[in-house]
This record gives C-alpha cells, sequence and structure tokens, in this order.
C-alpha cells in the first residue's frame, strides 16, 4: 500500500494512480451523503415534532445546528487534513459521523437529538472537505480533474434535492429514526475500504500547529449571527439583544481577519483570495445554498402542516426536483469546458430565479400539482448545472498545498448558505404569519401560515436573484480551457 503523499505529475511524468475512479465513487458516495443528511431530516420534522413534544421554532434547529457546525467548523477540518494527513483525518470524521447518525436515531429527547445532530455536524465538516481535497490531490489538474469536479458537483446538487425524496420514503416506511440509522453500515463499508483504494497526502511544506484562535472566531461569529436571526421574530429586529448580537458577529469576523494577517500558520491564509474564481464560486454557492434551504424548509411545512400531506406524500412532491436536477447536473457536466463557467452559471441561477418566484402563488387550499410541481422542475435543472459551475470555478487553480483549505471553503459557504436560509426562512414566516393573525382575528391558521411561507419565498427569491448578479459580476467570461492552469495564489 503506497503512503506517499500524492502530487500532480507534470507533463510526461508518473502516471495517474489507477485507483483513481474507484477512489472517486468511494469518496463521492461519503460527500453524497453529508449533503443529503442536510435535507433529508426535512419531511421528518412533523414525525420528530410529533414523537418529541417540540414545536416548529426548537425542531428547525435540527436543521440549523447541523447546518452551523458542518459550516462553522470546516475550514478548521480542511486545514487538520493537510496537517495531519488527508486519508487519516477523512476515517476519523466517517466513524464520528457512523456513531453521531446511531445516537441520533436512538435519541429520546429533543436536547440528546440536538446534541447528536450538532456532533453529526462536526464529523462532516471534517469529512467534506478532507474528502474533497482527496479528490483534488488524487487527480492531477487538467481535464481529468475538471471531469472528477464535475461529478462532484453534480453528486453536491442532486443530494440536496433528493433528500426530500429519500426522508419521505424513509419515514413512511421505517419511521423518522431511520433517515439516521441507515448511515451507519454505509459508513461502516466505507471505512473498510480507505486503507484500499485511498492513498495518505498531507502539506509537508505547513507549519505544524493549528490556528485555534481563528477557528473559534469565526465559528463564533457564524453562531451568534445565525442564533441572532432566529430569535429575531420574538426578541424583535430592531431590540438591543438582536442588534447586539449582530454587531458581536461582526467583530468576531473582524477579529478573525485580523487573526488570520498576523499568525503565522492562519486558519485562511488571506492570499488564497487573490484567485478570482474561487471567490467568485464561494459568493454564488452561498447565495444558492441559502435559497436552496430557504425555499426546501417552508415547503416541506407547507405540504404537511397547510395541505395535510404525510411525510411520504411531501417526499414524491419533490421527486420532480430531484430528476430535474439529475438531468441539470449532468447536462452542466458535459457543457462547462464548451460555454464556460459564467455562461453555465448564469444558465442554471435564471431557473433557480424562476422556480422561487413560482412558489409565491401556493395557496392554503392549492393544487400542488399546479402551485408546486412546476416550480419544482425548473428549479431542480438549474440547481444542478449551478451547483457543477460553482464547484469548478471554486477549485480551479488551487494548488496542491491548499486543496483542503479550497475545499473546505467552498462548502463551509454552501451549508453557511443552508444555515442562514433556514434562519431567515423561518424568522420570516413566524413574523408574517403572527402579524396576519394580528391584522385578522378571524383568519383561519392554514391560511395565516401560508401567508408567513410565501414571504419566506419571497425571501428566496431576492437571494437567488443575488446570486446571479454575483454569477455575472464576478465569474470569468473566458471558457473553463483558459481558466485551469498551475497557478495558484501568489504569497
Amino acid at each position: 500500500m503506497d503512503h506517499q503523499p500524492t502530487t500532480s505529475p507534470p507533463h510526461g511524468g508518473p502516471e495517474p494512480d489507477p485507483r483513481r475512479w474507484r477512489a472517486l465513487a468511494l469518496l463521492g458516495t461519503a460527500f453524497f451523503m453529508v449533503i443529503l443528511d442536510s435535507t433529508i431530516v426535512l419531511t421528518a420534522i412533523p414525525s420528530m415534532q410529533a414523537e418529541l413534544g417540540v414545536p416548529v421554532d426548537v425542531v428547525q434547529w435540527v436543521l440549523t445546528g447541523y447546518a452551523l457546525a458542518f459550516g462553522g467548523l470546516m475550514l478548521l477540518g480542511g486545514r487538520i487534513a493537510d496537517l495531519w494527513g488527508r486519508r487519516r483525518v477523512f476515517v476519523v470524521g466517517l466513524a464520528l459521523f457512523g456513531l453521531s447518525s446511531l445516537a441520533c436515531g436512538l435519541a429520546w429527547t429533543a436536547g440528546i437529538l440536538l446534541a447528536a445532530r450538532g456532533v453529526q455536524g462536526v464529523s462532516a465538516a471534517i469529512m467534506a472537505p478532507t474528502a474533497l481535497s482527496l479528490v483534488m490531490t488524487t487527480f492531477p489538474d487538467g481535464p481529468e480533474r475538471n471531469k472528477a469536479l464535475a461529478v462532484w458537483g453534480a453528486l453536491g446538487g442532486i443530494g440536496a434535492t433528493a433528500g426530500l425524496l429519500a426522508g419521505g420514503l424513509i419515514t413512511a416506511a421505517l419511521g423518522w429514526e431511520w433517515v439516521f440509522f441507515l448511515n451507519v453500515p454505509v459508513t461502516v463499508v466505507l471505512v473498510a475500504l480507505c486503507p484500499v483504494l485511498l492513498r495518505e497526502s498531507r502539506d509537508p511544506s505547513a507549519e505544524r500547529s493549528v490556528d485555534v484562535a481563528g477557528a473559534i472566531t469565526v465559528t463564533g461569529a457564524l453562531v451568534l449571527l445565525v442564533y441572532a436571526i432566529v430569535t429575531a421574530p420574538d426578541a424583535g429586529w430592531a431590540s438591543a439583544r438582536t442588534v447586539g448580537l449582530l454587531i458581536a458577529s461582526a467583530g468576531l469576523i473582524g477579529l478573525f481577519v485580523l487573526i488570520e494577517s498576523r499568525t503565522a500558520a492562519p486558519l485562511v491564509p488571506l492570499r488564497i483570495f487573490r484567485l478570482r474564481t474561487l471567490v467568485a464560486g464561494n459568493v454564488v454557492l452561498f447565495m444558492v445554498g441559502l435559497a436552496l434551504d430557504g425555499m426546501l424548509f417552508p415547503l416541506t411545512l407547507y405540504a404537511q402542516q397547510v395541505l395535510g400531506y404525510s411525510a411520504l406524500q411531501a417526499g414524491l412532491l419533490s421527486a420532480a426536483m430531484t430528476a430535474t436536477s439529475i438531468a441539470g447536473a449532468f447536462a452542466g457536466q458535459a457543457l462547462v469546458v464548451r460555454i464556460g463557467l459564467r455562461r453555465l452559471a448564469v444558465a442554471g441561477i435564471v431557473p433557480v430565479v424562476a422556480g422561487c418566484a413560482l412558489l409565491l402563488g401556493v395557496t392554503a387550499d392549492g393544487n400542488p400539482l399546479v402551485q408546486v410541481v412546476p416550480a419544482m422542475l425548473v428549479f431542480g435543472a438549474g440547481l444542478g448545472a449551478a451547483f457543477v459551475a460553482c464547484q469548478i470555478a471554486a477549485l480551479t487553480g488551487v494548488p496542491e498545498r491548499e486543496s483542503g483549505l479550497a475545499a473546505g471553503l467552498i462548502d463551509t459557504s454552501f451549508n453557511l448558505g443552508n444555515a442562514i436560509g433556514i434562519a431567515i426562512a423561518t424568522s420570516v414566516a413566524v413574523a408574517i404569519t403572527e402579524a396576519a393573525q394580528h391584522a385578522d382575528p378571524g383568519i383561519h391558521p392554514a391560511a395565516a401560515f401560508t401567508d408567513g411561507l410565501r414571504a419566506a419565498f419571497g425571501m428566496t427569491v431576492v437571494a437567488a436573484a443575488l446570486a446571479l448578479v454575483a454569477a455575472i459580476v464576478l465569474l470569468p467570461r473566458t471558457a473553463l480551457a483558459h481558466e485551469t492552469g498551475d497557478e495558484g495564489p501568489r504569497s
């Protein structure tokens, strides 16, 4: 078994790893599982509420807590992998993911479930950037890496949309606990295959230290930001608590930047932001992630708590989105080299905007085949293509020594968008529902709640539109072939 660090072989150098496509299958399975778990619990939430006896603003932390731990710690996870060995750290993350999934399924109180879900998010933060950095070190920069990254982007887009369908089927057939239990055998198999298919690799030039201060400040900033958004409807957006939390979050972000500019071994070397496509891919994917989960969470509530659908019916309602996201992802993979990153991203994000806008027409007594399914078809097709473009943009031209960092950044951006999207959607829906009930005490609860959900969908239209603007302004115009190369960030 080869334990030497992998390198991108120069022209005429050693042959690529013959196990690389099997390694991609292993790593892609782990990534798909992590992304799937971001949304698979959506259709199970009403069942969790009923069994554990918790309101929606508490149970939404099953989603937000996972996304927050996932997004807040991925930079640290990617950096540790670069320093301590990517395969070793990946195996640790896999094992922890399996154990925390088992704990989630066995949870008998909301507190235990939220704690276990948080640990699951931590393990995902270790797995996801490490898996992607292993892809970067397994495939040399060039056409094969572009193809591998396109596959990776497709898996992310499909996983993000397949969660509703899978969660509905599993919850209806086996119970909500099994959306977690099914992770356990998969992780066991993957851990067993890691020594066979993956080479060990690390950054031998990096200082053997971890930027703990940077990790604490950036994670603290994200926690305070999301908590401020979630609690704002009760406390008031202009209240001292909300404003104070937002100011504290901004202060920690400023402190994080200061720490990164002065420490010898920063969590995020600021020079990496000189890569235009990396910055563009991260900004666009953040807004796409915000729109995605900001749409999926209220959609699940609409299907089950307004229309009275079961978890299975709610999951099947999203099947159209899953199918078109697969088509969009594979179309994007085939077209990205020919039309370039900007055109592909724009072609993907326009349908995302349209899909969110179509959901503004939902009513409490509406027909989902007319009001929801067309939106899902359009949204899914765009998401698959946009995800492929953003993933490739954010990782093009990144040197191998910083592959873990780049992978951590892209996953952080998407999952931070997920967490903030859920938080804003929840806050907006609760605030508008209460306002509708106050304005008309006789309004039917379902109608008031639908007003709140429509407002949440309106927020996603704004987020998706901002993603479109960012793609047009920030992504390069040229074709992908002109954007690839070995140049990395300069010191």
